[in-house]
């Protein structure tokens, strides 16, 4: 019977070293050549900005609610 080890989905990238990054790079900017890729990187900044506003909101939410005082004591 054999054990199959599965690593951590992140582990992968780091097993990657300069020659494999420039070839992934170089591979991508022959797929959506040199105009496309800052359009692309607009829009994933875009993207994450949106999700930190989402995820501060959030956070600012349930800080306030742990502020306010539950509706019996109120009325005590």
């Amino acid at each position: 019977m054999t054990a199959i080890f599965v690593k951590a989905p992140f582990l992968l990238f780091q097993e990657l070293g300069m020659t494999e990054l420039l070839l992934i790079a170089l591979v991508v900017l022959l797929l959506f050549g040199g105009k496309k890729i800052p359009e692309l990187m607009r829009g994933l900044g875009k993207g994450i900005r949106e999700f930190n506003d989402a995820k501060n909101n959030v956070r600012q939410e349930i800080e306030d609610g742990m502020k306010e005082k539950p509706a019996s004591e109120k009325k005590a």
